[in-house]
């Protein structure tokens, strides 16, 4: 095989790979758009989408090659997500899609969604294995992550320059095309296909895509309100000032006893809170608001046009990171209606908001007001949510909060207000809120689950992993055309996968923690720890490594100390030493797991079965993830612990008589 034919298919390798994890990430963000029944279950097309390239790397040189059929299976599952989108209207709890015809249930919807994803995924996936199998097992690992990491690098800066589907859908085609034989000219027709799909979702008039939302902005009605909904979801209304004044958002005022200079706006969205605020003449307000398009929205369309007022500074950042960092202090600190409607990067079920109201949290917003001042929340509650928060308060500050209860017509949820003083004597009272005996702990920085009544799974959740553990085993045996069998002698580098994606998990919400649950926070963590995979594989090809024994005791190590410097415990450094303690802290561990990987993956015999049950692993570890719920986070180093224990234990018939490894040679000089 000549050079220049290899440094080509090597391209061609790192451009299906770009393809297939931007594929990914675009589906993610097109299903939650769309479809409200993944609103709070984000992880499930990545479920989906671990096991469709697991498949598709089992299916590799077995049968058929169903990859040129990629494009138009993309399409066909995009349409679908597109024609059958979810409507909720305000006032009205049932769903509906186009033509106001009533919207598939969950447990029609969700398994095509799955399918779907899980057939988009395999084919692109098969691609990428064909040509992975033409290479040394370390050399294709290497390219592999080299095309992943350029996918996650052109999506974020899309998401930065705010650029929606119709670019997401140039680019999948434009890669599609790449890797498209000239005289495939149907397979052209399909990637056509492609843009228009995706084009379709930035055509309405009145969308913008936010890094976390589909954002519509209604036409105003006739009382001059105009509604915010994302992802299909009513979620906040721009109001006259008139309206605002008569609305729940006056009811912290009440309470204090003095007009407040310096304000705090937490979840400051398009503008109401602040408008509030500065009718009641306050001296200045720093206005947090984590979704860039949300608050240009009230910036430019509010009727009261609080953002363009002098004494209002405009932040947009992750309200406990904002916390974390400043040094001001307030007279007032509100959290405005923070609730995100959304999960932080489809990881198990940590939301944009949950580090916002832990106990530490609370804590760092007292400690931010001046004598005299004031803390208050308010939103639609829950009872046990409510229970929650004002019983975190009243451990917090030593006093029970006042109690507003505004609405109690709501059904479940119930429109309430609660506002504490530093001292019990420094706001005005009539109701305090008496903490039931029994009410739910508070949360904390390392079980962030405001929302989960207890400490155990939800049953939804339970139902549909469970289905989608025994849909996996199925569909393997199937698509891949192969015995489950074949992944034996690989038993250890699914134990691998599964351990990884929990470490990958424990990396993102430590990031999220001490940097913010932003988008770009996690754009940083997932390229990074990318980074560390490739530092690591460049080492095993280039450096002798010690006796596979010696590194599992390493990595032993680096769990512990992760497990010893909890990442709450950082909160105290200031930024620039806090990045470079995190970094070393979680991904030390991440780069000694991809030395083991590495170093196992160089001798398999067959790259893309060995791979795709390294894949199929992972899937079971986003499974895995959602004990967090149970344990919370920091302890779920004791399950990489394990998984990477089993790792050894079944793989210790390919270790044992193995010899330290040596550089590889043949392809350590030949990069393109």
């Amino acid at each position: 095989m000549s050079e220049r034919f290899r440094v080509g298919e090597r391209r061609r390798l790192v451009v299906a790979s770009f393809l297939m994890l931007f594929t990914e990430l675009a589906l993610i963000r097109w299903v939650s758009a769309y479809q409200v029944h993944v609103a709070y279950f984000t992880n499930f097309v990545l479920l989906a989408s671990f096991l469709g390239i697991g498949v598709g790397f089992l299916r590799a040189g077995r049968g058929r090659d169903l990859s040129r059929w990629a494009p138009a299976i993309l399409a066909a599952l995009v349409l679908g997500v597109f024609v059958l989108r979810v409507v909720k209207t305000n006032g009205s709890d049932a769903l509906r899609t186009v033509f106001d015809l009533p919207a598939l249930p969950s447990w029609v919807m969700l398994p095509l969604l799955f399918l779907g994803s899980v057939a988009a995924m395999a084919t692109i996936a098969e691609g990428v294995a064909r040509l992975f199998e033409r290479f040394e097992p370390l050399e294709a690992y290497r390219l592999d992550i080299t095309g992943s990491l350029a996918g996650i690098v052109v999506f974020s800066l899309m998401s930065f320059f705010g650029l929606g589907p119709l670019a997401w859908g140039l680019v999948i085609a434009v890669l599609f095309i790449a890797l498209t034989p000239r005289e495939d000219r149907m397979r052209l027709v399909w990637c056509g296909a492609v843009v228009f799909v995706f084009a379709l979702g930035s055509l309405a008039p009145h969308d913008t895509w936010s890094p976390y939302y589909r954002v519509t902005v209604q036409p105003a009605d006739a009382a001059g309100r105009i509604g915010v909904v994302v992802n299909s979801l009513p979620h906040q209304s721009m109001m006259p000032l008139a309206q605002i004044q008569e609305e729940f958002y006056t009811r912290p005022y009440t309470h204090l006893q003095q007009t407040p200079q310096d304000v705090l706006i937490v979840g400051a969205g398009n503008g109401n809170d602040v408008a509030l605020a500065l009718s009641r003449d306050v001296g200045h307000i720093d206005a947090v608001e984590i979704d860039p398009v949300i608050q240009a929205a009230g910036r430019d369309r509010h009727p009261a046009h609080p953002y363009q007022d002098p004494r209002v500074s405009p932040h947009i950042d992750d309200g406990r990171a904002y916390l974390e960092r400043t040094d001001q202090t307030y007279d007032l600190i509100l959290f405005a209606l923070p609730d995100s409607l959304t999960l932080v990067s489809g990881q198990g079920s940590l939301r944009l908001e949950s580090y916002l109201f832990t106990r530490e949290a609370m804590e760092t917003v007292r400690d931010h007001l001046n004598p005299g001042g004031a803390f208050a929340m308010y939103n639609y509650y829950r009872d046990d949510v409510f229970e929650r928060y004002a019983n975190t308060m009243s451990e917090v500050f030593g006093h029970d909060p006042c109690f507003d209860a505004v609405d109690q017509t709501l059904g479940p949820r119930q429109q309430a207000v609660l506002t504490v003083g530093v001292e019990a004597t420094d706001i005005d009272c009539e109701t305090t809120f008496r903490s039931a005996v029994d009410a739910p702990e508070p949360s904390t920085d390392d079980h962030p689950f405001p929302y989960v009544p207890d400490r155990s799974i939800p049953n939804f959740y339970l139902w549909w992993l469970g289905a989608i553990l025994l849909a996996s085993v199925v569909i393997v045996r199937l698509a891949s055309g192969a015995p489950l069998g074949q992944m034996r002698p690989y038993v250890d580098l699914f134990f691998m996968g599964a351990a990884f994606l929990l470490l990958e998990t424990k990396s993102v919400v430590q990031f999220a923690l001490l940097f913010g649950t932003t988008w770009f926070v996690n754009s940083l963590v997932f390229a990074g720890i990318l980074l560390a995979v490739l530092a690591a594989i460049e080492v095993a090809r280039r450096a002798k490594l010690p006796r596979p024994i010696v590194m599992y005791g390493a990595l032993l190590a680096c769990l512990a100390v992760a497990w010893l410097i909890p990442p709450a415990s950082l909160l105290s450094l200031s930024t620039v030493p806090r990045f470079f303690a995190s970094v070393l802290v979680a991904f030390a561990p991440v780069f000694v797991a991809n030395l083991i990987f590495a170093d196992r993956f160089r001798d398999v015999g067959a790259s893309t079965i060995a791979f795709g049950a390294n894949l199929l692993g992972a899937m079971l570890g986003g499974v895995l993830e959602y004990l967090a719920i149970v344990t919370g986070y920091r302890a779920l180093l004791f399950g990489v612990a394990i998984l990477y224990g089993l790792a050894y234990l079944t793989g210790r018939g390919h270790l044992g008589s193995r010899e330290p490894s040596a550089p590889e040679a043949r392809v350590g000089a030949d990069v393109p």
